[in-house]
């Protein structure tokens, strides 16, 4: 299966990966559910990660997502994320990826142009649109930081829940989907929409779909192949030159 699937990348002309959590727990990322342990145990992530939850206890999410930041902060991009981005440096402009994870581990690796469709944990934005007081030059310290003049908070630049995706990543990352030949889906579920749709899309325009992960997906039916293995595991081998 390894050579055949290496064959299909190398005749790719143009190829999408999907990366999700899967992918950077073998960084050891705990995945979103997962994070709630400790002190946290007794939230459910939907007590914490909404912009309702925020507005009412702005202190408590802060600090939820300060612990994340130090415990992502702490790991390092495995052997799956280097691979890609070793790809991407060989061969520019002919893989576009697209990750649901909020972690940074891809461009901490080194990818370029990495559609995040979920954000990125390690950076803000603010909480309602900005004023012209809002610069982040004058930022007030805090739990959360806010504006020193009209009180606007920083946020986490994340996807909270019952909020749309980033618009521009989202119809770059639909192009992407329907103009390839080759979409790997590598980590991911397959669970959560709309990014999960991009097999799909993909499949629909006439790529061909291969799923990497070493557990049952909900993808798997739109898939032409499944190779239950890990990403650190399967994309040295699958991304390598040959040789």
């Amino acid at each position: 299966m390894v050579e055949a699937l290496r064959e299909t990348v190398r005749s790719a002309r143009a190829i999408v990966l999907l990366s999700g959590a899967g992918m950077s727990a073998e960084s050891g990322v705990p995945t979103f559910r997962d994070a709630l342990t400790g002190l946290w145990a007794q939230f459910d992530p939907q007590q914490l990660a909404t912009e309702a939850a925020y507005r009412r206890s702005p202190a408590l999410v802060w600090d939820w997502y300060a612990e994340r930041r130090e415990a992502i902060a702490r790991v390092l991009p495995n052997a799956g994320h280097r691979a890609i981005a070793a790809y991407q440096q060989r061969h520019p402009g002919r893989l576009t990826l697209i990750t649901q994870n909020v972690d940074g581990l891809h461009q901490r690796a080194g990818s370029p142009g990495v559609l995040a469709l979920h954000g990125n944990i390690a950076e803000d934005r603010w909480l309602d649109a900005p004023r012209a007081c809002c610069q982040k030059e004058a930022i007030e310290p805090g739990r959360p930081p806010r504006c020193p003049v009209c009180g606007n908070l920083r946020r986490p630049a994340v996807v909270w829940f019952g909020e749309m995706l980033p618009q521009a990543e989202l119809v770059a990352a639909q192009a992407a989907a329907e103009a390839c030949d080759l979409m790997l889906v590598v980590g991911t579920s397959g669970e959560v929409y709309p990014a999960a749709g991009l097999a799909g899309v993909a499949r629909h325009a006439g790529a061909r779909v291969v799923i990497v992960n070493p557990h049952e997906t909900a993808l798997d039916d739109v898939a032409h192949v499944t190779w239950r293995q890990t990403a650190a595991q399967a994309l040295p081998a699958l991304l390598a030159e040959p040789g």
